[in-house]
């Protein structure tokens, strides 16, 4: 077997079945495990001696490695035959939430969750019998064979574009799913959706209100707000779907994960909240609703990956300062002195703080980071933006 790429994905293919032939950029010459797997330099690949080429979801099409593949498959495929029964879940913000919530709910009946979500199909459990898998447009770009028996999907916004080449390509990436479905199988869609063509059965819905009817959830009983709340009832209808089955104690008492809308308050009591998970518009959008109320000191930037910025900044309110950040700084301050919203240039984290902190005097007051970015451009992760945004939070009278 050829593998593409030497990330999370693809070492636990090549652990679990050897005798691959790994190629990564990172690699020089040619050097062996003892398992029989083979690293070779990625200019190095004969499509003509290989049978099968499994690639890492996200090395991008335009790669001469993807190009020059034969026989390329996602991980997926790879796993398709034996995959039990599966949930995808997917959308360009609050799949990770999602994912988890369902997973919590369904684990007293042995479910595991994976693929984006953490766990590598490789090292998922074989004999679980329901599969719930975070599922990137990464991945479903690339599959041709695999398929849920359940399709969750939340709202799609422009995202990733510079990857897939265009919004166009990568909304379709992300409604793969829906054709494969076979009768008898659901998929919950955004409204927009719900009239494509499939064998399967779709359920649309715009809002949380929407779920709530459709699946005679009492939303009154559940106690998170959005942007969580939609998650929560997704998660509630997979089980109403799959079990007749709406367990509100059990949903109220799931915790929702660091760098995503987490509150923290510094040594004088003041309110930062961490939402460093928030790479992209609609994730921003959905942490500032909540804080309708506040005068919101909002820390943006980074790679936005050739995102468009320009709804964000039309559904921005108007008491909101912007703390600018990262490479997309400069895009950044245009758009803000086109739509006449003030922003403070801060280029790096630590300055933003430090900025934010020196007018941050009032009850009122809110300072979020919720960049609409990825992190790459300044930090090694999202986890690692918010990790040092805390610390910064924490150190305030050092900064």
């Amino acid at each position: 077997m050829t593998v593409f790429g030497y990330g999370t994905t693809t070492k636990a293919i090549v652990e679990r079945f050897g005798n691959c032939k790994v190629y990564d950029d990172s690699f020089n010459g040619v050097a062996f495990d003892k398992n029989g797997n083979e690293f070779i330099q990625s200019d190095m690949f004969d499509p003509d001696k290989s049978e099968l080429e499994v690639t890492s979801p996200g090395i991008p099409p335009s790669n001469p490695l993807i190009q020059k593949a034969k026989n390329l498959i996602s991980e997926y495929d790879l796993f398709a035959k034996e995959m039990p029964y599966s949930i995808w879940i997917t959308g360009t913000n609050g799949k990770t939430t999602t994912t988890a919530m369902i997973e919590y709910l369904l684990e007293k009946r042995g479910a595991v969750a994976g693929g984006n979500i953490g766990t590598p199909l490789a090292k998922l459990d074989q004999t679980a019998p329901i599969w719930i898998l975070e599922t990137s447009s990464f991945t479903l770009h690339y599959t041709k064979k695999a398929k849920p028996n359940l399709f969750i999907l939340l709202p799609v916004s422009d995202d990733h574009t510079s990857w897939h080449g265009g919004f166009k390509e990568y909304e379709e990436a992300k409604l793969k799913p829906v054709k494969t479905l076979l009768e008898g199988e659901i998929a919950i869609v955004p409204k927009k959706y719900a009239d494509m063509e499939t064998d399967g059965t779709l359920i649309g819905y715009e809002s949380a209100k929407d779920l709530a009817k459709e699946f005679d959830i009492d939303i009154e009983k559940i106690n998170f707000s959005e942007p969580f709340l939609t998650d929560a009832l997704l998660a509630l209808a997979v089980t109403k779907i799959l079990f007749d089955e709406v367990d509100y104690e059990k949903i109220n008492s799931f915790v929702v994960g660091e760098h995503r809308v987490e509150k923290l308050f510094d040594k004088e009591g003041r309110l930062w909240i961490n939402d460093s998970k928030a790479t992209n518009l609609d994730a921003v959008l959905a942490a500032v609703s909540g804080l309708k109320d506040k005068e919101i000191f909002l820390i943006l930037g980074g790679d936005d990956k050739g995102a468009d910025l320009k709804p964000l900044f039309k559904n921005l309110p108007k008491n909101i300062t912007l703390f600018t950040i990262g490479t997309n700084e400069k895009k950044l301050l245009t758009l803000a002195s086109v739509h006449e919203i003030k922003a403070v240039k801060c280029a790096d984290l630590k300055t933003a703080v430090k900025n934010i902190s020196k007018v941050f005097t009032k009850q009122n007051q809110v300072a979020l980071l919720s960049p609409a970015a990825a992190s790459f451009d300044q930090f090694k992760s999202y986890a690692d933006r918010g990790e040092k945004f805390k610390e910064m939070v924490k150190a305030i009278k050092e900064i």
